[in-house]
C-alpha cells in the first residue's frame, strides 16, 4: 500500500513528556475511507498519538505521512484537511448552534462560510435547533454540534477522540450511523473509544497500552491472534464459583456476566485441567465459547508494562 491507498502511514512514532514515554515506537496504517478504532486504557497514549497525527504535537522520533503530507514538516497542510473532535466539548456554551458554526467557519477563513454553515446544519440535523444555546444542549446534541463543526471545511480525515463518552445509547447509535454514512462518502475516520460494541463497528482497530501497539487488525483477527481460550459457565451462585476459580493455574480471568461466568486463559490444557473438577458440579453448565474483545483487551492490558 502507498499514499494513494493510505490516509495515515506512520512508523516509529515517539513522544516524551519529561521522563514519561507517552508513545513508544508506534506504527500505524489506516486505509482511506475506513473506520479505524483506536482502543486502550486511560493514559495509554491515544490522545497524544491523535495530536501528533493532526499536527498539534511534534513527534520526538519516527516518521510518516497523514493524507500524503509529512507529519513533521507539513503540519499546516494536514490541519487544512483534518477534522479533530476533542474529548471534551470545546465550543462556546453561551453561543447558539449557528453562532458556534459561524465562528468556527471564520477561524477556518472560509470564503463561503454562510453556505458551509447551512450545509452543516442540514447535514447533522441541527437546522431546527440552530438558535438554541449550546450550553442548553444534551450530551448527544453537543456531540452532533461538535461533529458539525469538524465537518465545516469538508475534511478528508476525521480524528475523533472518545466522541461518545457520556452520551446515552440512542445518541451513540445515531452518531455511529452518521460515521458510517461519512465513511461511505469516502471520508476516513480514526476514532478512539472505550466501548467494545463501538469497536466492533469499526473496519479495523488497534489496541495500545502505555504507548505500545499491542494488536491491530479486524475484530476477528485480533480475537483469533490473542491466543485466549474462554469457557462460559452458568450456575446458581456465580460469586461463590468465581471465588473458587480465581487464582487457579491457567486461569487469568474470571468475569461475571449475569448468571454466568467467562473463564479465560492462554494455556488451553492448563485451563481445562483447572476447571475439570468444577465441571462435575451439579447445576452448572459449561461450554467453550469465542472470547470477546473485552476478554482480549483485559488480557493484553494485564500483560503490558508501564514506560519509564
Amino acid at each position: 500500500m502507498n499514499n494513494a491507498t493510505l490516509a495515515i502511514d506512520v512508523t516509529g512514532l515517539v513522544k516524551r513528556f519529561g521522563d514519561l514515554v507517552a508513545v513508544n515506537n508506534l506504527a500505524l496504517q489506516v486505509r482511506r475511507g475506513e473506520i479505524y478504532g483506536f482502543l486502550g486504557p486511560n493514559g495509554s497514549g491515544k490522545t497524544t498519538t491523535i495530536r501528533m497525527l493532526c499536527g498539534l504535537l511534534t513527534p520526538d522520533g519516527g516518521s510518516g505521512t497523514c493524507l500524503g503530507y509529512d507529519v513533521i514538516r507539513e503540519t499546516r497542510q494536514i490541519k487544512r484537511q483534518v477534522g479533530y473532535m476533542t474529548q471534551r466539548f470545546s465550543l462556546y456554551e453561551d453561543l447558539t448552534i449557528r453562532e458556534n458554526l459561524d465562528f468556527t467557519a471564520r477561524i477556518y477563513g472560509m470564503d463561503n462560510r454562510n453556505e458551509a454553515v447551512e450545509r452543516s446544519l442540514e447535514r447533522l440535523g441541527l437546522a431546527d435547533r440552530q438558535k438554541q444555546l449550546a450550553g442548553t444542549l444534551s450530551g448527544g446534541w453537543k456531540q452532533r454540534l461538535a461533529l458539525a463543526a469538524c465537518m465545516l471545511h469538508e475534511p478528508q480525515l476525521l480524528l475523533l477522540d472518545e466522541p461518545t463518552a457520556g452520551v446515552d445509547p440512542k445518541a451513540r447509535r445515531d452518531f455511529w450511523d452518521e460515521i458510517h454514512r461519512l465513511a461511505g462518502e469516502g471520508i476516513t475516520v480514526l476514532v478512539s473509544t472505550h466501548y467494545m460494541d463501538e469497536a466492533e463497528r469499526c473496519h479495523r482497530l488497534a489496541y495500545i497500552a502505555y504507548g505500545h501497539l499491542l494488536a491491530q487488525g479486524t475484530v476477528a483477527e485480533v480475537v483469533e491472534n490473542s491466543g485466549i481460550v474462554t469457557w462460559m459457565v452458568e450456575c446458581s451462585d456465580v460469586y461463590v464459583l468465581g471465588a473458587q476459580l480465581r487464582g487457579l493455574p491457567g486461569i487469568s480471568q474470571v468475569v461475571p456476566f449475569g448468571n454466568a461466568l467467562h473463564v479465560s486463559g492462554t494455556d488451553k490444557d492448563l485451563l481445562e485441567q483447572s476447571i475439570s473438577p468444577f465441571r462435575e458440579q451439579p447445576g452448572c453448565r459449561w461450554a467453550p465459547i469465542q472470547p470477546g474483545l473485552e476478554d482480549v483487551f483485559i488480557q493484553m492490558m494485564e500483560g503490558a508494562k508501564p514506560n519509564v
